[in-house]
């Protein structure tokens, strides 16, 4: 079966033909996927014939990570997608397993596009053509990857109120205060001349340039050609060469030094238990874990929330606390549990005999979820797809940090934690063994603060400290018995 997709980001038809050809009972192998050239008539979707009554689902966040991976410039990336459209039809979870080879791929193609879209965004400068009423700005860009069509709507947002172009040599990206428009590629030699403030820009930067604080360094030289100062880094690198007898230039290329080897755990039945545990990836750390989440697209609440808030605390910690999703306090600081809520979770902590300090915080959603109301942002209760689309970053936490006790606070984080719903109240004050892991359930103490009777306020914050007090109970036991 031979597939031709109208360009090289046509997401909507691949999707399509994917659809129609999986209904059709057609394997991978059986399918071969290429792009129309200006010069080939024909439908895009191929010869399929109707498929028969039926339909099938797979995951909210595979359509996510379809969506970005298609923008790579991988050659088999259709075919690659259409594989796991295959698979998941039969093993909907596959996603989550991210020790599989093709899901690992497709992850790696899609952090590779965000990164290059990241970079577009701050790299890319406008040089003014012409003046004043008839201005029109300009830049030039080189995307490793097929990206100017999805970020062009960053820019038009950005920019509104001026008329603006971007150049690359793919497509172009045009912007008249109204809407988008996409013509065809350029080469870099037909770009129109400098501004007016370009050489005014490099005599700014060489006063500035640091080699020991170059922060340019950290992009790939691939990149440096989408800067202003792409014409001055060069000599400037050399004069720090010279200065320092090579060593600045030699440090930059030295080859990063290798993470040092886990330091052995003690031999206790708890670590025991931990040794049997299935992690997604034993080098993972607590901070590459939110360096990689920082570009999570597995779900639409990306899009408008203001960051990734990403869990916080010491990775040897022996309680994990997993709380629902970030509030709007979390979700501008960046961190969980600094609102109201972290304040009552803090008092209720210290009334246990906890630490809150050697504690590691989490929550089962990662992004703000909200619905605006004129300035202030409305909590929304997550959903099943949301929870599941970001279960797989509460397992690698899980992995990294091996606590001796979960403690899921509210309905949500239980749901994530034991993978089905839980009712609070028939689950509290007792631990619950769950995949080889202690679990303990609790009120998220964001409901305390929703009750409007003052005594019921205080009743249920002594049973919250209660159930925080048997998590305190338990790692004494535990560290006792080891």
């Amino acid at each position: 079966m031979h597939i031709m997709l109208d360009n090289d980001t046509d997401f909507e038809g691949w999707r399509r033909a994917a659809r129609r050809l999986a209904l059709n009972g057609v394997t991978p192998s059986d399918v071969t996927w290429t792009v129309r050239s200006d010069d080939e008539p024909g439908p895009a979707s191929g010869d399929l014939p109707d498929p028969p009554n039926g339909t099938f689902n797979v995951p909210a966040s595979f359509v996510e990570l379809a969506r970005t991976a298609i923008l790579h410039r991988k050659d088999d990336r259709f075919a690659l997608l259409y594989r796991l459209v295959w698979r998941l039809r039969s093993h909907h979870d596959l996603l989550g397993v991210t020790t599989d080879p093709e899901v690992g791929e497709v992850h790696a193609m899609a952090r590779a596009v965000y990164r290059d879209m990241d970079r577009m965004q701050g790299q890319l400068r406008f040089r003014e053509i012409g003046r004043e009423q008839k201005a029109h700005y300009v830049a030039w860009f080189e995307p490793e990857h097929r990206i100017v069509e999805h970020v062009a709507p960053f820019f038009a947002s950005r920019f509104a109120d001026m008329p603006w172009s971007i150049l690359t040599p793919d497509v172009s990206a045009h912007w008249d205060g109204h809407a988008i428009s996409i013509t065809s590629g350029i080469a870099r030699s037909e770009m129109t001349g400098e501004d007016r403030l370009e050489e005014t820009w490099r005599r700014h930067y060489s006063g500035l340039f640091n080699p020991a604080r170059l922060k340019v360094m950290e992009a790939p030289q691939a990149y440096w050609r989408n800067l202003p100062e792409d014409s001055i880094i060069k000599p400037l690198l050399e004069d720090a060469m010279r200065m320092t007898g090579g060593a600045f230039i030699a440090n930059q290329t030295a080859e990063p030094r290798k993470p040092r080897k886990r330091e052995r755990l003690r031999d206790t039945p708890m670590v025991r238990r931990e040794t049997q545990r299935k992690t997604r990836d034993t080098h993972d750390t607590i901070a590459a874990l939110r360096e990689e989440a920082a570009n999570c697209r597995a779900c639409p609440l990306w899009k408008d929330a203001t960051q990734t808030v990403f869990g916080e605390g010491p990775q040897n910690a022996s309680i994990m606390l997993v709380g629902e999703q970030p509030g709007d306090k979390e979700d501008l600081a960046g961190k969980p549990f600094v609102g109201p809520a972290g304040e009552m979770l803090g008092r209720a902590l210290r009334d246990a005999g906890i630490d809150r300090g050697k504690v590691y915080v989490t929550n089962a959603v990662k992004h703000f979820k909200f619905v605006p109301r004129g300035k202030i942002r409305l909590h929304q209760k997550p959903g099943t797809t949301e929870i599941r689309a970001c279960r797989p970053w509460y397992e690698r936490e899980l992995a990294v940090i091996k606590p001796e006790l979960v403690v899921a606070l509210g309905a949500t984080a239980a749901q994530s934690v034991l993978g089905k719903i839980m009712p609070i109240n028939k689950n509290r004050g007792r631990l619950i063994d769950h995949d080889n892991t202690k679990v303990l359930v609790t009120v998220h103490p964001s409901y305390l603060l929703r009750l409007p009777d003052e005594d019921a306020r205080a009743l249920e914050y002594r049973h919250f400290v209660d159930d925080l007090t048997i998590a305190a109970t338990f790692l004494r036991r535990s560290a006792n018995a080891a």
